[in-house]
């Protein structure tokens, strides 16, 4: 990408804000790409290696994600280009609220991501001095920590569990090999455990292990407690493999839940699974998409499946200013009654159109928010005839 107009279309982005702080070492960037049907919501992103284009392709997503979930917010991504792990997180973070303070809440509320949590989101409030600036942020401040509870990894098992009898699949007993073992991966196997799947496979930055007769997923979520990332090689009762691999080994629901670009035309045809639930952003290349397609490989697409944390965002943005605490278990049942219902949704055209599934879903959110940007007379005279 050479010039920032490049990523202009008809939906957006209609900002992009980039943002430096000399004192701390602060880079950040704001996109907030389509507000037609509601305020830039999004989570914020600290990693290292963030790129402009990376912050825009997430806020493209939520855009999409937010119509898919039929929930009343706009397409918007923060990201700052700092090491999550840094001494003086905080004093970056700050810094990063400070510079994009007159933003906040009316034209982008935070929310959690890579290397920004329910603390970061406190931080966030503190600093903007608006306890509408974010969600996501500890129970003690109003908030609700959907990744604390989840509310992702869940949305996805309730997705796959959805999708399951349009692959032959019953998801007890059903083998599961989840790439990532954040927020999203270790929730979501804590989850598919619960429904009786056997989780053969898991992966963190620190490495992948496989073991076909079934991992003890109980003990490996207490490691991931007591060592974190490295909690995964310390399991010691199963092969170590590449990272990577995990993606490979022959199951029956594969979930990549890590990061973007991870199945491409090179690994593509080496993907075993019957069912792909995409429980990261953009995970899979559209070359593999058609691949799987062809193949029979059925694929829940990222904004559909993983929208479990903005459906319960959606719900937390209409509690702020509650005394009344939103209940976990309210949440888990607005995440499974709209997660069935828009699985349900897609697939059904897909079955009946013979279209990918992340053709259908993509066509049902352009509708929702062009329609949205018609009536607001977003589009030039002669679109709106």
């Amino acid at each position: 990408m050479s010039d920032v107009f490049e990523l202009m279309d008809e939906f957006g982005p209609e900002k992009i804000i980039a943002v430096h702080d000399t004192k701390t070492g602060m880079m950040g960037m704001l996109v907030i790409d389509n507000t037609a049907r509601g305020p830039g919501k999004g989570g914020c992103r600290m990693d290292s290696n963030m790129t402009l284009l990376d912050c825009f392709r997430l806020a493209r997503t939520m855009t999409w994600k937010w119509a898919m979930a039929d929930i009343f917010l706009g397409g918007a991504k923060a990201g700052i280009r700092n090491d999550p792990k840094s001494p003086i997180k905080e004093e970056i973070i700050r810094a990063y609220v400070k510079k994009i303070r007159k933003f906040l809440p009316d034209e982008y509320v935070f929310g959690n991501d890579m290397g920004f949590a329910e603390k970061e989101g406190a931080i966030a409030l503190d600093e903007a001095e608006d306890m509408k600036a974010a969600v996501g942020t500890p129970s003690e401040l109003g908030g609700l920590p959907y990744d604390e509870l989840g509310i992702t990894g869940y949305g996805v098992v309730e997705a796959a569990e959805c999708a399951a009898p349009y692959r032959g699949i019953d998801l007890s007993g059903a083998t599961v090999s989840i790439q990532g073992f954040g927020a999203v991966g270790a929730f979501a196997a804590k989850f598919f455990h619960e429904k009786g799947s056997r989780v053969v496979a898991i992966s963190s930055i620190e490495g992948a292990i496989y073991d076909p007769q079934g991992l003890d997923v109980e003990k490996l979520l207490s490691l991931r407690e007591k060592y974190g990332d490295k909690g995964v090689l310390r399991y010691g009762q199963a092969r170590k493999i590449t990272r990577g691999q995990e993606l490979e080994v022959p199951v029956e629901v594969l979930v990549p839940g890590a990061t973007g670009d991870v199945i491409t035309e090179k690994n593509m045809k080496n993907i075993k699974a019957k069912m792909v639930v995409e429980g990261a952003n953009f995970p899979t290349k559209d070359v593999a998409q058609k691949y799987f397609h062809q193949k029979g490989i059925l694929l829940v697409p990222d904004f559909v499946a993983n929208a479990g944390a903005v459906m319960g965002a959606g719900q937390a943005m209409d509690n702020r200013y509650s005394c009344d605490l939103l209940e976990p278990q309210q949440v888990y049942d607005t995440v499974k009654r709209k997660m069935w219902k828009n699985v349900t949704m897609v697939l059904e055209e897909s079955q009946k159109s013979k279209r990918l599934p992340r053709e259908v879903a993509l066509a049902i959110s352009k509708e929702r928010v062009m329609k949205a940007m018609e009536l607001r007379g977003r589009f030039p005279q002669k679109r709106r005839g």
